[in-house]
């Protein structure tokens, strides 16, 4: 702790203006007896424990957070639990889920967990990553379950009534499912992660994602770039996609996330966000680094 106040000052003088919530964070324990991964876990995550992040936190300035359940942890939730019981100031974090969405005990199981975590729970995070022209799973780890399943419907409609919103995880062809879905719940947000990764899409697939943008309440998530980009970082073949997002879901639907762990990751994402961004206004710039997700995930 006295090195992170020591390095505090410095960390948080890169600090952009402004609110800045970081809409898109995975933790690991580095205690695995304690909070062990799930025996079909997808990968084995590198450790970021909750006190690592939260001193992070602090130094660099950063207003609140959103623990993305991973995939690792599957349906166990007790360090995501863990994690709000350890948080750097109260109500600094909220969390997603994480439940195999054709399951016909997911919506019982969903509302249980809120019930639990009351005003901690903001959304269900759903995979839809097979490529196409591949058939949808209906067992294994938690992903790629049929879009247009009844029980994948009766989930989004339990999501809806606990005033959750649906966190989609995809490959671009998706995106005509997720309309076809969300239109039925117009009030309900709809969350696309990365970009909705359109650089691993063809144009027309890109087209598809931008089109999310009709949904209401559909928001897109700067944050992984990465994965659409052919180039290394600063990634600038991603840059017209950024403003195309920007064009198409507008400057009050966009949030900003997946901005690192140490002072060299958040300079790093900074940085880049500045060069992403460089034709928004200021003021613009400011709801996406955190105003937005101040209202959408109802901090006070």
């Amino acid at each position: 702790m006295a090195g992170a106040l020591t390095a505090g000052p410095a960390l948080a003088s890169g600090r952009p203006n402004g609110p800045v919530v970081d809409s898109h964070v995975h933790l690991f324990s580095n205690d695995p007896k304690r909070f062990p991964l799930a025996p079909n876990a997808t990968y084995k995550p590198t450790p970021l424990p909750v006190e690592e992040y939260a001193r992070f936190a602090v130094a660099a300035g950063i207003d609140h957070a959103v623990i993305v359940h991973p995939e690792p942890y599957q349906d166990d939730y007790r360090y995501l639990e863990y994690a709000f019981a350890h948080e750097p100031s109260p109500g600094f974090f909220k969390g997603t889920c994480l439940f195999d969405p054709t399951a016909h005990d997911t919506p019982d199981r969903i509302a249980a967990l809120v019930g639990i975590n009351p005003r901690r729970i903001v959304a269900l995070r759903i995979h839809e990553t097979h490529k196409p022209g591949t058939p949808s799973l209906s067992d294994g780890p938690i992903k790629d379950r049929d879009m247009r399943a009844p029980a994948m419907k009766a989930t989004w409609r339990r999501c809806h009534q606990l005033g959750l919103s649906i966190q989609m995880h995809f490959l671009p062809w998706i995106a005509p499912q997720i309309a076809e879905l969300a239109g039925q719940f117009p009030e309900m947000p709809v969350i696309l992660d990365h970009l909705g990764r359109m650089g691993e899409g063809s144009a027309t697939e890109a087209v598809g994602v931008l089109q999310l943008a009709k949904l209401p309440r559909a928001y897109m998530k700067f944050a992984n770039i990465s994965s659409s980009s052919k180039e290394k970082y600063p990634f600038t073949d991603v840059k017209p996609m950024v403003r195309r997002a920007f064009d198409a879901f507008g400057p009050d639907r966009m949030l900003w996330g997946y901005f690192g762990h140490d002072a060299a990751g958040f300079s790093r994402e900074v940085e880049l966000f500045d060069m992403m961004f460089d034709f928004a206004k200021e003021e613009d710039r400011q709801k996406i680094r955190g105003k937005n997700a101040l209202k959408l995930f109802q901090w006070a």
